[in-house]
């Protein structure tokens, strides 16, 4: 697909992501240092824009996790750096709180190959946007976060669209104020990160603001669903030796029993970390460790003092 461009208006001139800032305009001629120092001395200006959000951000969280906690999904949505954004950051809830892969998921325009290149059109393809929601079956328990620099891709404004006429809940994260995506969503966050240090690269400031932003959601979202004890991620799939060895610590911290004894635990719980826990502190055997834990909702905290 090719845009005419000799006819085209455009539509984006006035974003503040698409502005080029002055101080960056000789980067070309600069020396690697120079060039490294300015772009860390950008970098740092985007935790304070986050921190700005941070009240929209937690009643979108809220609003996901009461969603959640009744069986419903997290679905992130986007395109090009956005999207891939959001596919890692769901890609990373199974490993990191054990969950289903379908219960957070990531949607880019162009399907599974514009994570590693470019698919020329998608993200303005809003009726694909539409048709991929329509795919998953949408609902009124599920949440979709449409996730945009600009706060303007068609292909996340069509998804966002289609997924309130399902009764879903709405959530948009962009780089702009005034954003079309903010006026589709119930709970609009907007992180404004200004001019990037190569004019309209939103990879850059704007890319590492939608990170911090998804970090928040999955993250906080599985622990007030109970996916860890304290700051341990107690649902952690032990799936290498590294993560096996985090286990084995998080058991031993938890219960104050030595490595042997701990390790023993484990083995005998498959490698559930809460179960092994369970089964040091209450006596119990790896069966009864998890009908306990079961009856509890599968919160460690609870079944510790239950």
């Amino acid at each position: 697909m090719r845009v005419e461009i000799s006819v085209m208006i455009d539509p984006l001139r006035e974003l503040s992501t698409e502005q080029s800032d002055p101080r960056y305009s000789q980067i070309d001629r600069l020396p690697t240092e120079q060039i490294a120092r300015l772009m860390n001395q950008a970098d740092a200006a985007v935790p304070a824009a986050v921190a700005v959000a941070i009240p929209s951000i937690s009643g979108a969280i809220d609003a996901i996790s009461a969603r959640m906690a009744e069986g419903g999904r997290l679905l992130y949505v986007g395109a090009g750096t956005s999207g891939r954004l959001a596919v890692l950051d769901a890609s990373e809830c199974p490993p990191t709180f054990g969950t289903d892969p379908s219960l957070v998921q990531g949607i880019i325009a162009g399907g599974p190959d514009a994570l590693t290149r470019s698919v020329e059109g998608a993200e303005d393809d809003a009726e694909a946007g539409a048709a991929a929601l329509n795919d998953l079956a949408v609902g009124p328990l599920d949440s979709v976060v449409g996730v945009s620099a600009s706060g303007r891709a068609p292909f996340v404004l069509g998804a966002l669209a289609e997924a309130a006429v399902r009764g879903a809940l709405t959530v948009s994260l962009s780089c702009n104020e005034g954003a079309p995506l903010s006026a589709a969503a119930e709970h609009a966050i907007e992180v404004v990160v200004g001019p990037e240090v190569v004019t309209g690269s939103t990879r850059l400031k704007a890319g590492t603001a939608q990170k911090l932003v998804l970090n928040m959601i999955s993250t906080i979202c599985m622990v007030k669903l109970g996916r860890t004890y304290g700051n341990q991620m107690v649902e952690m799939s032990a799936m290498n030796s590294k993560l096996a060895g985090r286990a084995l610590r998080m058991v031993s911290d938890i219960t104050g029993a030595d490595d042997e004894t701990a390790g023993a635990a484990l083995d005998a719980a498959g490698g559930q970390t809460k179960v092994a826990v369970l089964m040091i502190q209450h006596g119990l055997d790896a069966d009864a460790a998890r009908a306990l834990l079961t009856s509890h909702g599968e919160r460690l905290s609870d079944a510790l003092s239950g």
